[in-house]
């Protein structure tokens, strides 16, 4: 038997992007997912806080996590004070009944914010008891050179966090291997978001399985772990043509993990090539 493991697979909200967060809680109700994180920002609806429980109610979908509005082009929301932006978010996962906070690690030039960061996080998780998961990010590459864009460091596994974020397409941009970064990150990881990419310098947020990220030896090792965090959907629609082709890829999505998310599944795939040069999956 394979049995299932308990952690719940939502969808992001940055996932049917640019239709709206309403429209995330709508699909995610719709496709099947366990629940739902809010990228604070993407939309205005996603920082009114009531609208976003009338949604709750509607679809009978909980919040399982918040992604704080950190990121660079959300600058502005919730305030220009990076700290308020944590506390505003940590306030609203309670609110909302949510288990985790995503947080990005600062700026390079958000010097006051980066100083007293690891142990700011620390001490709001104590106050507040929310999960603030720190997400690896990446170097920004550069012809020639990386350019460090975040201070302490774009990867948590060099700071003392009590909990992380692993993102796969954020692994891909940097040039890790997901399976060995959450061995590193051990017991601190608590969240997950599960994509794909192919290696690039651009942050792709693939569909799991189309790029080159060991998405399903993740979710295999995570399942034999008995891992009780949330996998979250976090993959990048923004080229779908029509509703049904941006379906079709999180009904892929869904599907993949909860293929993989079993224990006892970890093995390496056959493959046969025919004479026409087809590649197919043999079965045991």
């Amino acid at each position: 038997m394979n049995p299932r493991t308990t952690a719940k697979i939502g969808l992001s909200t940055a996932s049917v992007y640019p239709e709206s967060t309403a429209s995330g809680f709508e699909l995610a109700a719709r496709l099947g997912y366990d629940g739902v994180e809010v990228m604070i920002g993407i939309d205005p609806l996603s920082t009114q806080i009531d609208a976003i429980k009338r949604l709750v109610d509607y679809h009978q979908l909980p919040v399982l996590a918040l992604h704080a509005p950190t990121l660079l082009i959300m600058q502005r929301v919730w305030g220009t004070d990076p700290w308020s932006k944590v506390e505003r978010s940590a306030e609203a996962a309670k609110e909302l009944g949510a288990d985790v906070v995503v947080v990005h690690p600062p700026f390079r030039w958000q010097r006051d914010y980066a100083r007293g960061f690891v142990e700011g996080i620390a001490r709001l998780e104590a106050e507040t008891g929310v999960t603030l998961a720190v997400e690896n990010m990446y170097p920004w590459r550069a012809p020639g050179r990386d350019l460090q864009a975040y201070a302490p460091s774009w990867d948590p596994t060099e700071q003392t966090y009590a909990h992380t974020t692993l993102d796969l397409s954020h692994a891909s941009t940097a040039e890790q291997d997901c399976v060995e970064l959450a061995a590193t990150m051990g017991k601190s990881l608590t969240h997950v978001h599960l994509t794909d990419g192919t290696g690039s310098a651009k942050d792709e947020h693939l569909v799991p399985g189309r790029g080159t990220q060991r998405a399903a030896d993740l979710l295999g090792t995570l399942a034999n772990q008995d891992f009780r965090g949330h996998i979250i959907i976090e993959i990048n629609t923004r080229r779908a043509t029509s509703r049904s082709e941006r379906e079709v890829d999180l009904v892929e999505s869904l599907e993949f993990t909860r293929k993989h998310f079993v224990r006892g599944t970890s093995r390496r795939t056959s493959f046969a090539v025919t004479p026409e040069g087809e590649i197919s999956e043999l079965t045991p």
